[in-house]
């Protein structure tokens, strides 16, 4: 039995998952509002929590962030609609565990309560066999990205690797490590977007007892525990300036600090990071240490989108079946050929996770060994629709908003996602284009 917060203003929905949870042996508290979460999250303790996106006074993020700051890695699922895809990927970015798309399948949210409760609580991950094929695939794109894993895998080069969200940045850290010389040590992953600014230092570097309030033992930090190893720092344009000081310190001389300590420790890490954004931008706004990157950047790996990886879509389609058949106990051997042609044609902006997420549902909706169209969300549909026939020559608000959305496109991938340098090409000023690209859902 799991103790699970629910964070739902639908009143209705609420009661009826409350009732269908605890007939599932789990004991569920409701709230309403962000801030009757926030104090309950403070003195009370939980095993998992159930948020919807959009709130009356807030949104999931600020639940997300508050549990992270208090130190808290409890298990987080966020419900939103299937249009807020791109916000569940940012939800993941700051530390929620999955979500799941409204209208909610109770099947299916059995299974993602399931996998969230079974999550380890080791940071140490370990490369499973059945994993091994997760992003590899058979295109001319992906054959280069697997040339430059194995040119670089075998060195101590620190390594950036570079992606949207979902594209598979932690695997291919993992492979990078696994085709290393230290793949007998520990590998290591940190998202740094879940760790709060005060915690970052403590989490990376240990800490002595009465370093600062609620210290009450040592600690050891992970790139101790990492020694020998690999450490992996996801999304590490979160971390402060302050902590990019000590990450640049402890790189250059290979040694770090606990915080309270005066005693330096030596450590032997090879460190590889990810972002979802150029860091070249953050550098320019001032926010990452140029010096830090040069130093993190010694190779850089682009993955790309899954998009742009042309036929691999459908052997990821495929692998995805095997094991959502595996672990949900299923038998799908084929897809119908409108339901395929609806995987092929949609753009898929969670990438694999999203992929992921959508053929499980699909599995799980199957009964027989065909699946069917029916079993693919509604609204994968109107994405298609949209994609293909943008609007009719005799909607024009619906045309010229396609036409907007093409040329902020155009303009980011000219100016490499510099938003200054596009906003510029575009004869608008930054505020706008970030409003246009929370409009149109383009990252």
């Amino acid at each position: 039995m799991a103790k699970i917060l629910i964070l739902e203003d639908d009143t209705t929905f609420a009661q009826l998952l409350e009732g269908f949870l605890s007939k599932n042996s789990h004991e569920v508290t409701l709230v309403t509002h962000i801030k009757q979460s926030l104090k309950l999250i403070e003195n009370e303790s939980f095993d998992l929590f159930l948020i919807d996106y959009r709130l009356p006074d807030g949104i999931g993020f600020d639940l997300i962030s508050h549990a992270r700051n208090l130190g808290l890695f409890t298990p987080i699922i966020v419900m939103t609609s299937f249009n807020d895809v791109r916000t569940a990927v940012k939800s993941m970015q700051l530390g929620a565990f999955d979500y799941i798309t409204k209208p909610v399948n109770p099947d299916e949210l059995l299974m993602v309560i399931k996998n969230s409760l079974n999550k380890k609580d080791s940071k140490e991950i370990k490369l499973e066999g059945n994993d091994a094929d997760f992003i590899k695939g058979k295109s001319a794109i992906a054959d280069r990205l697997y040339e430059h894993i194995a040119l670089v895998a075998p060195t101590d080069m620190s390594v950036i690797i570079q992606g949207e969200s979902g594209t598979g940045k932690e695997f291919a850290a993992r492979t990078l490590h696994q085709q290393s010389k230290r793949a007998d040590k520990p590998f290591i992953a940190i998202d740094c977007g879940a760790l709060s600014k005060d915690l970052a230092a403590s989490e990376l570097f240990g800490h002595i007892k009465g370093a600062f309030t609620g210290a009450l033992n040592d600690k050891k930090g992970q790139f101790e525990a990492a020694n020998g190893g690999t450490l992996f720092l996801d999304e590490v344009g979160n971390l402060s300036y302050e902590v990019q000081i000590k990450l640049l310190r402890a790189l250059q001389e290979r040694v770090i600090l606990p915080l309270g300590s005066t005693k330096q420790i030596a450590v032997d890490v090879r460190i590889i990071t990810a972002t979802n954004d150029d860091l070249v931008n953050s550098i320019a706004e001032g926010e990452f240490r140029e010096d830090l990157y040069h130093r993190l950047n010694e190779f850089k790996i682009q993955l790309p989108a899954l998009r742009d990886r042309g036929g691999d879509l459908e052997l990821f389609i495929n692998h995805f079946i095997g094991l959502s058949n595996r672990n949900l106990e299923r038998n799908v051997k084929s897809i119908s050929a409108e339901a395929k042609t609806l995987l092929l044609n949609y753009d898929w902006p969670g990438n694999l996770r999203e992929l992921s997420n959508v053929i499980k549902r699909m599995v799980l909706l199957t009964p027989g060994d065909v699946a069917q169209v029916n079993a693919l969300p509604d609204e994968m549909m109107i994405s298609v629709n949209q994609q293909t026939l943008p609007g009719s020559s005799s909607d024009l608000k619906a045309v010229n908003e396609q036409n907007e959305k093409t040329l902020i496109a155009e303009a980011l991938l000219k100016a490499k996602h510099n938003k200054s340098k596009a906003a510029k090409m575009l004869n608008i000023d930054r505020k706008t284009l970030y409003a246009k690209m929370e409009r149109y859902g383009i990252d």
